[in-house]
């Protein structure tokens, strides 16, 4: 009887490999909830209301909010500066002023970094304006020092900036050390982690649109989806992990679907359920 794993034709050795490079590399995949916060933050945009962003670890804030930086596409005019709809800055441990200022005018691409902070202040207001910045995302907000996350917070009051401010649940106590912080940044989103059914359907989009291998995988199962909610416990980010895992293993011994056996050794590897 002929192997199923083996009926259909599989690519080549070379075609395997760009495969598996294809899926070690960065991925977006537009998914309906991220349209959804990206509705929410045009329209904080376009009103230039500051807010935050929060939500555990895995949860796809970052790439919803870098993806959203895309789609706002920088526009130049001819002896003019660029038109920076949106910036996004991932920011560094223990972020101060001096940090914050440098950092922005870098992310900006602007030459002279070094001075004191007023001059770096002036600065960094001065090419904001000119390059008419609508938005800035700080990622990992939590990590900013009391003096910058006031600085932040001027930005937001004196430019008409909608400072977005994405983090875990650390930044909500990071914010209420002043009460001005606080009130800047009320409004919120949240990322939650995925239930049964979102899981389910995260599956099979993974499936159709990321894996992509020669054969249907039908990781809806319920078996393998008793696997990947354990493992998984509902972080989109560790789901996007497991499931190229399992199709690069599956590449590599040159199979045209995930199997079960596959799944549940990646799964093993990757839980986050300490044994």
């Amino acid at each position: 009887m002929t192997n199923p794993l083996i009926a259909v034709e599989l690519p080549d050795s070379a075609d395997i490999n760009e495969q598996i490079r294809r899926l070690g590399k960065r991925r977006i995949l537009e998914l309906p909830q991220m349209l959804d916060f990206h509705t929410w933050l045009e329209g904080k945009r376009l009103a230039r209301q500051s807010c935050r962003v929060v939500g555990e670890s895995r949860t796809g804030k970052t790439i919803s909010c870098d993806t959203y930086r895309l789609k706002c596409k920088v526009t130049q005019t001819p002896g003019e500066p660029p038109h920076i709809p949106v910036l996004y800055w991932h920011c560094p441990e223990n972020l101060s002023v001096s940090r914050l200022f440098t950092g922005l005018l870098e992310l900006m691409q602007y030459q002279a970094t070094r001075g004191r902070i007023p001059e770096l202040r002036e600065r960094v207001y001065y090419v904001l304006g000119s390059c008419q910045v609508e938005m800035i995302l700080f990622d990992e907000a939590q990590r900013v020092n009391a003096q910058a996350m006031s600085e932040i917070r001027d930005i937001s009051d004196i430019l008409e900036i909608a400072v977005v401010l994405v983090g875990t649940d650390r930044l909500n106590a990071v914010i209420q050390r002043d009460d001005q912080v606080l009130y800047r940044f009320l409004s919120a989103y949240r990322f939650s982690r995925l239930d049964t059914e979102e899981l389910r359907e995260m599956t099979a989009l993974w499936e159709e649109h990321i894996l992509q291998l020669p054969e249907a995988s039908n990781l809806t199962n319920d078996k393998a989806q008793r696997l990947l909610l354990q493992a998984t416990r509902g972080y989109i980010g560790v789901l996007d992990q497991i499931l190229c895992e399992a199709a690069i293993r599956t590449l590599q011994m040159r199979k045209p679907r995930i199997t079960l056996p596959t799944l549940s050794q990646v799964v093993k590897e990757c839980s986050l359920v300490i044994k």
